[in-house]
């Protein structure tokens, strides 16, 4: 490899690795955002153990992935083989973890499915209508989806606001528009006219299952997208890695 493209080669390495170290900075932000905020999911799931795991692989994939990302720079910048070395291992076993665990998400549906169930059975329990983060998330879900609940319906009606009230009231985000009538909300509890209440009677994992399929080859692209910068860097590092010359001992002078 001629001096230009090595060059070439160290300075994309490095930008590359500037813009992974970057990323690594957003993701252990949005990680401890979700375990600080007191309006985030962590809070009105305090006992989902499922939650806080999640909250902790992203803060852990946060740093982790700033790690790399320092150890990519300085490997590049100052040429140190050891670090081009360690660097391209790591990039090896996410690469063979993304995979494990696609393999995992696809083999375990059903189990992914259930836990789901039970976090947002959870949520809409403890559903107070009073606009939090985690209640306009479930909102705008709902009502982008055309769907209410997780299973259906039936998931609001252990809400406590709902079983407490001496009025009919429902979901807002969950009417459907052809069938209600009166002014329209997308937060917080609507009156009923009637025991039957005027929203979806899809479950919302039966919208976010066709979002999935209609979306899949998005979601695909974007997956073989990650693996395919991936691997450039493994690349880029590998060639850099063995373009490095060693110092000629050889040629220092004997005394």
């Amino acid at each position: 490899m001629g001096k230009g493209c090595l060059a070439v080669t160290k300075y994309f390495l490095f930008l590359f690795n500037l813009i992974f170290f970057l990323s690594g900075v957003v993701i252990m932000g949005f990680g401890l955002w979700l375990l600080l905020d007191n309006q985030s999911f962590i809070v009105v799931l305090n006992n989902s153990t499922a939650v806080k795991v999640a909250c902790y692989t992203l803060i852990g994939v946060g740093a982790f992935s700033m790690l790399m990302g320092f150890v990519g720079c300085v490997g590049a910048i100052y040429e140190i083989r050891c670090l081009l070395g360690l660097y391209f291992t790591c990039l090896l076993l996410i690469l063979i973890a993304q995979i494990a665990a696609g393999a995992l998400i696809y083999f375990q549906q059903d189990v992914l499915n259930e836990e789901m169930s039970k976090i947002v059975s959870k949520v809409l329990g403890n559903y107070p209508g009073n606009n939090s983060t985690t209640e306009q998330a479930w909102d705008f879900i709902q009502k982008n989806m055309e769907c209410c609940g997780w299973s259906g319906r039936s998931d609001w009606y252990g809400n406590m606001v709902v079983d407490n009230s001496s009025k009919l009231l429902f979901p807002c985000s969950c009417q459907n528009i052809s069938l209600a009538t009166g002014n329209f909300s997308d937060s917080g509890f609507c009156e009923a006219q009637t025991p039957d209440w005027p929203v979806y009677d899809v479950g919302c994992s039966t919208s976010v299952e066709s979002w999935l399929l209609t979306n899949i080859w998005v979601i695909l692209g974007i997956c073989l997208g990650v693996a395919f910068i991936e691997l450039l860097g493994m690349t880029f590092s590998i060639c850099l890695c063995r373009n490095i010359h060693a110092e000629d001992y050889t040629k220092v002078p004997k005394y």
